[in-house]
Order: structure tokens, then sequence, then C-alpha cells
């Protein structure tokens, strides 16, 4: 037996590459790109470790030519569903008693995977499947993927150091069980290291998973599954269930064996989940752990003080990142009058240059929104401010879903605090601006405080250092991840765990201690050295 106490040392995050032309990263994507482009594959569910295929498919093509098929997928069935709950209780017998630093390697064998011989394979099926551009792939797909297992491993290592202290005549002992069942993870479309960590997450601290991930992040997400497979992860820990959510989270959350669910996803949805389980909970053989990162307005609030160029900079692109379908997206921003021309002058600028088009275009900064339901939905919020008196579209403003799904960056500016774009989330390349009277500073403030009921990010702008820190108290429920002179976006693994409150979820912080320690049940061990043989106190005795 092996007995040695483990110390996993802090990592280092995951280098971002530049994939400059030429480069042997670059080649390696190029050629990846080609190979996946000419050769659509079939992605079967994965239960107990083998591929099940089904009579009901789908299909995956590119939002950006959604004429191109890259995959064809099986569709759970309620049969399915409940083999992979089965799978996952079976597997959690072995798999909750296995000692955590194996289950450490696997993680951490899945993140040199991802850091060398699957490197290109992610980016390119991250880049194809769900229309990033390389940039955005890499520090996505590879970089925070690997972070958050590297990462966790170490933070595992801290938790389970954590143990109460001994008395005399007793030994006391923290054990760190895995909760009683099977975890529900269902993951959205934007983020593939958010699938792989909604799961992994809860695996490290040695639970199982039946996992619903997003239609389209499929390619992505089933490349990643078999990354987990080749690094040793056993048969049943994590069960690969695309389909119906509305079907395979019914048969989930009717299971008493539902341990917890973890989710990023829409407000809607998670919603719509948690009331589920409030109605079911005497079904069930504990309370399931809820833990979800939902909905976000997330703001910009610029002080009088701020540098114009720095404002515009880090709007355009917090807002337009991704097409705006991050999270964390800046989708509203407060400028006082006395730096709007030269923040305006400089927004124009950057959107005049900015290029959007293919994926495969390195030159492209903008590329399509997911799916025909996106391009919709931002189009109705634009053409909503075309109508409206109160609002200016200053940039952008028109999209096209002929060939893919194409929204250009659009800047809206508008006279109402609460007009609609304000208020609402969007979830695409759409950003609303209130110019306001420097006088009216505090007013405003607290403007931006309560127009959203969302809490994820924000972001505020000023030289003054001291009205900076003023503002970030002021704001201090708005946003769980908040920044001084920098855009809402990019928070980084064990540099800004992530998360916000109110109607954006519940603050469990991944990319910290914080979401392993909702994955584990502690116990408490007492041992006693002389048990008491007279049931009499002392003073009894006299």
């Amino acid at each position: 037996m092996n007995n040695a106490i483990y110390n996993f040392p802090l990592p280092a995050n995951e280098p971002v590459l530049e994939y400059k032309k030429n480069s042997p990263e670059r080649n390696q994507l190029d050629d990846e790109l080609k190979r996946q482009l000419r050769n659509p594959i079939e992605i079967p569910l994965i239960i107990g470790g083998k591929e099940v295929r089904t009579a009901q498919t789908g299909q995956v093509r590119m939002p950006h030519n959604h004429s191109h098929v890259l995959a064809t997928y099986y569709k759970a069935t309620e049969k399915e569903v409940q083999m992979a709950i089965d799978a996952a209780l079976e597997a959690h017998r072995i798999w909750s008693d296995l000692s955590w630093t194996v289950r450490a390697s696997i993680l951490l064998k899945a993140a040199e995977l991802i850091s060398g011989k699957y490197r290109a394979v992610m980016n390119a099926a991250t880049m194809l499947g769900q229309s990033k551009n390389i940039y955005q792939s890499e520090i996505d797909s590879v970089c925070e993927t690997i972070d958050f297992l590297k990462f966790n491993a170490y933070f595992v290592s801290r938790i389970y150091e954590m143990q109460p202290r001994s008395a005399f005549n007793q030994l006391n002992k923290m054990e760190f069980r895995p909760l009683e069942g099977f975890v529900f993870t269902v993951s959205p479309f934007n983020f593939t290291s958010i699938a792989s960590n909604l799961n992994m997450a809860p695996v490290m601290m040695g639970n199982t998973t039946v996992w619903k991930p997003a239609t389209t992040s499929l390619l992505s997400n089933y490349y990643l599954m078999k990354i987990f497979q080749e690094a040793g992860l056993p048969d049943g820990v994590i069960n690969f269930v695309p389909g119906s959510g509305a079907l395979i989270g019914k048969v989930a959350l009717a299971s008493p064996d539902l341990a917890g669910i973890h989710f990023t996803g829409s407000n809607t949805t998670f919603n719509y989940l948690w009331k589920e389980v409030a109605d079911q909970l005497p079904h069930y053989k504990s309370y399931p752990r809820l833990i979800g990162e939902t909905g976000g307005k997330n703001f910009i609030f610029v002080h009088p003080t701020a540098v114009p160029k720095e404002v515009a900079v880090n709007a355009f692109r917090g807002a337009f990142e991704y097409q705006g379908q991050k999270c964390s997206a800046a989708s509203r921003m407060y400028v006082p009058v006395s730096l709007w021309t030269e923040v305006k002058s400089e927004l124009i600028r950057i959107s005049s240059d900015a290029t959007m088009g293919d994926v495969t275009n390195p030159g492209n900064f903008i590329n399509a929104v997911i799916d025909e339901g996106s391009f919709d939905n931002c189009m109705d919020y634009i053409n909503y401010a075309k109508a409206s008196d109160d609002s200016e579209i200053i940039a952008g403003g028109n999209g096209n879903k002929s060939v893919g799904y194409f929204v250009e960056p659009t800047i809206i500016v508008t006279s109402n605090p609460k007009a609609r774009s304000m208020e609402e989330e969007i979830f695409g390349p759409v950003l609303t601006i209130f110019i306001y009277e420097d006088n009216r500073l505090q007013e405003t403030i607290e403007l931006c405080n309560t127009t959203s009921p969302y809490g994820l990010t924000g972001a505020v702008f000023a030289r003054d250092r001291v009205a900076a820190s003023d503002m970030c108290e002021q704001l201090r429920y708005a946003a769980g991840n908040f920044y001084i002179n920098d855009k809402p976006t990019g928070a980084i693994v064990g540099l800004q765990p992530f998360g916000g409150s109110r109607a954006s979820g519940t603050n469990d912080k991944a990319g910290g201690e914080f979401n392993l320690i909702r994955w584990i049940s502690p116990r408490t061990i007492k041992e006693t050295f002389q048990p008491a043989t007279e049931y009499r106190y002392g003073y009894m005795m006299e």
C-alpha cells in the first residue's frame, strides 16, 4: 500500500499560443480544420463506456455555413437516459472509493492530451462547430479547459488538508464523501471548457455524472468525452447523452438517486429545474445540490476621469468577442457626456475596421452567432431599436442568414436608461449605451445597480482610483466578477474564480475551491480511546 501524502503544487496557467502564419501550431490547426471539414463523423451516445446508437438522429452544422454538415448525432430516448443513470450509479461504487490521487492523475493526463496531442483537434472542432475564431477557441477549448483540470487537482489537495483538531482521549477526522447518487450536468454551447468543468469538477470529488451536452456544441464535446476516456476515466463515470433537454431532464429529475445538478444556461431552464426538484423533494434520497450559472446583463460604467480610447477598445472587445455570446459579455454601458464624443469616434472607427466572416479566415474578428434562433432574437432587438424614438444605431444594425448566421456588431445609443436593450439579456453582438450628465454621476450609478435583475460581471473605468473604489463599493451586489479599468470578460482559472448572484446563478465560483466543495458531503468521525465507564457526573458521587 502506498501511504504517502501527496501535495500537488500550484500549477501555471496554460500558455496561449499565437498561431502566427507558418508556425507549427498554425500549420497543425490548418491541417486539422481541413480534415474535419472533409470528414463528417458520427456522434453516438456513450453510456457505461459503450457507444450507443438510436433510431433518432440529428445533424451538426456550422453556424457560419449552415449548409455544411460536420456530424450526424444520435438522440437519447427515455430508455437510454435510464441506462445512463444506472451506469453512473454502478460506476459510483468504484469511483467514489478510489484514491483521490488516482482521480487527479486522470484529470492531469486529460490536460496533457489536450495541451499536446489533441490541441488542434479541440481548437478545430470548437471553431467549426461553435463559430469561434482561432484566439477565442484557443483560450477556451484548450487553455481554460486545461486550467480547470490542473487547478482542480491542486484545489482538491487543499480541501482534503482541512482536518479538525483532536483533543485528549480522542481522534477526530473529516471524511470528504462524494454525494450519494448521480450528478446531472447540463452544459451550454458557448464554452467547451465549461462543458468539461461541469463534469470534471464533481468527478474530481468522486461523483459520477449524466451529461446533457448542448446540441450546438456536440462536435467539441464529443471529442472531449473521447479524450476523457483515453486519459483513463473508467466506464460510466461520465455518461454522454445528447438529445432533447426536456426528455433527458424529465427522466433525470424523476430518479430518487439525483444528487445534484451542475448547470450553465438560461434562467428559464434553470428555474424550471429548480422548481421541478422542489416539487419532488420527498422523492429524493437527499437534498440535491443545485449549482447554476445563468444569465447576465453585464455593464461598463465610465467615470468622467476615464481615458476614452481605453473605454472604447475594451467596450468593443468586451461586447463583441465571440459575437457577444459570453455569459460575461458587456451588453450595456454608461458614458458621461463629457467623454462621449471621443468614445463614440473610437467605437465607430473600430467597428468599421473589424471584419466579419468565416472562422477559417484568420483576419475575421467577428464570426456567426450560434443558430437561427439566436440570429432572429438579435435582429428582433436591433429592429426594435430602429423603430424606437429614443434609440439610435451608430454602428452595425444589419444581419444576413442566407449562408451563415451573421449579425453585425451593433451599437445602440439610447436616451432611455430603461430601454428594452438596456434591461434584457440578448446574448449576441448588441451593445446599448446611455449618455449621462456628469453632474448626475450618483444617480446613474444607482440606475446601473437597479436596471437589471442580473449580477454577473461589470466594469468601471476611471483614472481617479478613489472614485473607482467608491463605485466598486456602491455596485457591490451588481456583479460577482468586478473589473477596474478592464473589460468585464476573460476570467482566468486560479486568478478570477467566476460566477454571479442575483438572477445570474448560485455564485459557486468555477475556477476555485468553492465549486468543488459543493460536490462533497463531509462526514466527521470521532474515535474515543477510553470510553466512559460511569454514567454519573463526578459531583454526583461526592
